[in-house]
């Protein structure tokens, strides 16, 4: 379900690629994954129709990674945990690089596997 959404800007593009790539510093530092896009969603929900609805996808995204995250945890003890967290953190490095594409192009992109939490 990809629309275009009445032409946003540049600036409004970018800080949707921002919002949809931020997710992504939770790979590098723990619980940024879903601070810095609540954050950047904050800042700037008001300001765009574009940014707020691509801020809560990233968000929403975010809380379902980290949900998923958790769910494996349990499964470590077991090995199979592993193999489900590395299957996690791929889908979740393949997707946020595709709904920051999306993004770009001023897209409205929905992650097929996410809990809708935030509307």
């Amino acid at each position: 379900m990809k629309n275009i959404v009445s032409s946003p800007d540049s600036e409004e593009r970018n800080w949707a690629v921002l919002c949809h790539l931020s997710s992504l510093l939770a790979m590098v530092t723990l619980g940024a994954g879903i601070i810095a896009p609540t954050v950047l969603w904050l800042m700037k929900k008001d300001e765009s129709e574009f940014i707020d609805d691509q801020g809560k996808e990233a968000l929403n995204f975010g809380i379902t990674v980290l949900l998923a995250w958790i769910v494996c945890i349990p499964f470590t003890f077991i090995i199979i945990g592993f193999a489900m967290m590395g299957i996690v953190l791929v889908t979740w490095f393949i997707f946020a690089i595709i709904a920051a594409l999306a993004a770009s192009r001023g897209e409205n992109y929905r992650y097929p596997f996410s809990l809708r939490l935030i509307s």
